[in-house]
């Protein structure tokens, strides 16, 4: 009997998503969340844990991975399966690839018509869309200025125009310009952004406080790598840093007057029930295999991760499982903790950052443009050689110019939501 047909409804208390969880870091996050679930909950609480893959062989293989996971947990902490004071697993699998929009569509009815309601969706999926290394730059960049380099690479090789397969099988000229969108643009925002809209019932029906939307960016979402021009980011060379800055604008931007007319038909919710929140967090600097290197590189790969660590860097988390840090916290703080937070340092980008000793915590992340929590005057309570660059400190001109490049970004998102949402009923009908 599958854990759907023996539990019911009211047996669970928190409904979480989480997309791409296959591997790396999407994997290290349903892991944390059990394991703190289990060691922070009351034994009257239950978790449904709903993970996405891009095919039945991958949910397969995680879910088996995942109640592996959930027996060790409970085997080292001594705590049996049945014993009335644990708190109760229950998984769940869905299948989507985020590059097919009618994909996405089959998912959020399959959600509309399976869940009762979802608290928090952690917006995980995405490509990277490497090539490769530039080498001899980056045996330049790694010895010249190390700690710098090993944060915000220089010398990562990405490809240019990449785009999905087509959308729909007769576009007319009236729509977006083609039946295709941006690879890299449609995983890592644009597929996750139609989910979320699509799922809005069931986050506005969550019996926490408000909903919960957390997306995953990068420390890699430098300002100079988006135009509010090119979108889908299809003339850079760096497309993955350019998806990841978006991300950060949409969800920054996303409580603020400008955009309100816009997030408010992306999310909305019942006047009887508050919308959900939308939250950014980003894991620090893991060793995946986002970046496709020779498998012997690897090697020296997590050796000079370690060294920066070691030598003071706070964002070199390494391991997936320590990045995936703020994104749980963020999944399961209390939403009193998470406002009286934000009332104290404003609302801002969480990081999974670590000392030398291997400690991890969640830690406010400096953005362009915003800072830790877009109040001019903060401080970023983090050494210069932490920083960018290029990072400057927040002033009232750069706060107000992130804010208007927010509401643009919101209105051109709508736009293109509703755009692709009549195409694609238009070809049904």
């Amino acid at each position: 009997m599958s854990d759907r047909q023996h539990a019911s409804v009211e047996d669970f208390h928190s409904y979480v998503l989480v997309t791409g969880a296959n591997g790396g870091l999407g994997y290290a996050i349903c892991c944390r969340l059990i394991d703190e679930f289990i060691l922070t909950r009351l034994s009257s609480h239950s978790l449904r844990l709903i993970i996405t893959t891009r095919d039945k062989t991958k949910s397969h293989d995680t879910i088996a991975k995942l109640k592996d996971h959930i027996f060790r947990t409970r085997k080292h902490h001594k705590l049996h399966e049945k014993s009335p004071l644990v708190p109760k697993i229950y998984l769940q699998s869905e299948q989507v690839d985020l590059c097919q929009l009618r994909s996405v569509q089959t998912l959020i009815k399959r959600l509309s018509r399976s869940l009762p309601k979802l608290d928090t969706v952690i917006l995980n999926a995405g490509l990277g869309g490497f090539t490769g290394i530039d080498w001899p730059l980056a045996i330049w960049a790694v010895l010249t200025n190390f700690r710098q380099e090993m944060t915000y690479p220089t010398f990562k090789l990405g490809g240019v125009g990449d785009l999905t397969a087509p959308q729909i099988s007769n576009p007319t000229s009236g729509g977006p310009t083609s039946s295709q969108l941006g690879q890299i643009f449609c995983s890592n925002v644009f597929g996750h952004y139609l989910l979320v809209h699509g799922i809005a019932n069931l986050l506005s029906n969550s019996s926490a406080t408000s909903g919960r939307v957390i997306w995953i960016s990068s420390l890699e979402a430098y300002g100079s790598t988006f135009s509010i021009d090119d979108l889908q980011g299809l003339s850079s060379p760096l497309g993955y840093e350019s998806s990841k800055r978006l991300t950060d604008i949409l969800a920054l931007t996303s409580r603020l007057p400008v955009t309100q007319q816009w997030v408010d038909r992306f999310l909305p919710s019942p006047s009887n029930h508050r919308a959900p929140k939308q939250y950014v967090a980003q894991p620090g600097i893991c060793a995946t295999n986002i970046l496709p290197i020779h498998w012997i590189m690897v090697y020296f790969m997590m050796a000079a991760l370690y060294l920066a660590r070691w030598i003071g860097s706070p964002w070199h988390t390494v391991t997936s499982y320590k990045g995936a840090c703020a994104p749980v916290w963020l999944a399961l703080a209390s939403q009193e903790e998470l406002d009286a937070v934000e009332r104290d340092g404003g609302a801002g980008k969480w990081g999974s950052a670590i000392d030398w000793q291997g400690e991890e915590r969640a830690s406010r992340t400096e953005v362009q443009g915003w800072g830790i929590g877009g109040k001019v005057g903060d401080n970023v309570g983090l050494p210069k050689t932490s920083r960018l660059r290029e990072a400057e400190d927040l002033n009232e001109d750069g706060r107000e110019r992130f804010a208007l490049v927010g509401r643009s970004c919101w209105h051109a998102m709508e736009k293109l939501r509703v755009e692709w949402e009549e195409l694609l009923k238009e070809e049904d009908d």
